[in-house]
């Protein structure tokens, strides 16, 4: 072997020595908090704590190791996708440590330990986020994609756990006395875990990029469109969306009362426009803050959005476009000259939100 490639070779391998390495500690940093928090070993939590600072210093070494080896070596190819991989895995990593060492903090604030379904919950959230890091370290030492897409499904289904143990805590708020200290502390070590989930997800998708030249598809937003019956500028802001940016988003439109007709010559224009094809109805929001929570922005075309929706999910935009309202009582030249500004108007807002999401490279 040449020795420039004997140099390359043994430059990589410590520092995928020194990933798994760091990723032994982080597992250990992750399960350790987890124990301390539900049994209240408060030893075990502070040297967790304290554990986390060699974690910090071995990340910075493995960023040094990785700029060292990009200006000693100019790779290319392979080795070129692995050091960028490296580099943003030992973030994941790190803090993957620093939600470790929150747990453990949030541990020891605890005025009694967790008890009965919440305890439950915990046990098996903390787990299936143990199992997820290390299947997803695995898998990026042994270079296993396949294990890597399976570990993104238990990852995802990790994030779904840790959503119902916030929802009962939620519930349990409101219907109970325990003190709002506990409360805060459980809620925090809830969304902690998922946190693991998701940056395990993300661990897994360097894998796949490391391994196969795969990258992370861009990401699909669900949009909402909303007026009053559904049956004038939420239908064509729906159809707009879905002719214009296909590929950046799934839309929805819905009103707040049932059985609506479309306005008059609506299909019309939007038939002429080619925003439909085929015969569209009206549809009703249910007002329920758990299924709006779906989507990640919602629009109202006519009116406030918290008209229809009293309470924001925590994770949802709420928009208010004034775009105009709909013809009423006009000629058809009237009546098809104001669905023109309608369709201009919302056109404009709603390509100005998708590039917002998405960039200019939405599509």
């Amino acid at each position: 072997m040449p020795l420039y490639e004997e140099r390359l070779s043994k430059d990589m391998a410590r520092i995928r020595e020194e990933v798994a390495s760091l990723g032994t500690a982080v597992q250990k940093a992750q399960e350790d908090s987890m124990q301390a928090a539900l049994t209240g070993n408060k030893v075990l939590a502070n040297q967790t704590i304290l554990r986390d600072h060699p974690i910090n210093r071995k990340t910075r070494e493995i960023n040094r190791l990785c700029h060292a080896f990009l200006a000693l070596h100019l790779p290319s190819a392979g080795h070129l996708r692995l050091i960028s991989s490296i580099l943003r895995l030992v973030n994941e990593l790190e803090r993957i440590g620093d939600y470790a060492a929150t747990i453990a903090r949030e541990g020891l604030q605890l005025p009694h330990l967790p008890s009965g379904l919440l305890k439950q919950e915990m046990e098996e959230l903390a787990e299936q986020a143990q199992t997820c890091l290390r299947q997803a370290m695995k898998s990026f030492n042994e270079k296993d994609a396949e294990l890597a897409r399976e570990t993104m499904a238990i990852a995802a289904q990790g994030k779904g756990r840790g959503d119902m143990a916030f929802e009962d805590l939620v519930q349990e708020s409101e219907t109970s006395h325990e003190q709002i200290r506990y409360l805060f502390d459980a809620l925090i070590l809830i969304g902690r875990l998922k946190r693991v989930c998701d940056r395990c997800k993300n661990i897994c998708e360097e894998t796949l990029f490391t391994v196969t030249g795969e990258t992370k598809a861009p990401k699909t937003y669900k949009v909402l469109f909303l007026d009053e019956e559904n049956n004038c500028q939420s239908q064509i802001a729906e159809a707009v969306a879905r002719k214009t940016f296909p590929n950046s988003g799934d839309y929805d439109s819905a009103g707040r009362r049932n059985g609506a007709d479309l306005k008059p010559r609506l299909f019309h224009f939007m038939e002429t426009h080619g925003l439909v094809t085929e015969p569209i109805e009206s549809k009703v929001i249910e007002p329920d803050a758990h299924k709006a929570a779906r989507y990640d922005v919602v629009v109202s075309l006519q009116g406030p959005v918290s008209a229809y929706l009293p309470q924001q999910p925590f994770r949802s935009v709420f928009l208010d476009w004034d775009v105009g309202t709909p013809p009423e009582g006009l000629s058809e030249t009237e009546t098809d000259q104001r669905y023109e500004e309608l369709y201009r108007e919302i056109t404009v807002r709603i390509r100005d939100l998708m590039e917002t999401l998405r960039g200019e490279e939405a599509d």
